[in-house]
């Protein structure tokens, strides 16, 4: 019984071990580094710290 309906669902059970570990914490911050922008009103979180001039600037271009 290949397709049998139980069986597929365990499948997609054990999907879950092969999602990257940032793909399963959906709207976490942990690991990221903020970056506030506006005066505190708008804050981003980023994975790598080294973008954050490049943030700041993609930023100042798509507010004008």
């Amino acid at each position: 019984m290949k397709n049998d309906v139980l069986t597929n669902k365990m499948n997609m059970a054990n999907h879950r071990f092969n999602v990257p570990h940032s793909k399963l914490l959906t709207g976490s911050t942990a690991d990221k580094f903020p970056v506030i922008l506006d005066g505190g009103k708008t804050i981003i979180f980023i994975a790598d710290k080294s973008m954050e001039a490049e943030t700041r600037y993609k930023y100042e271009l798509r507010k004008r």
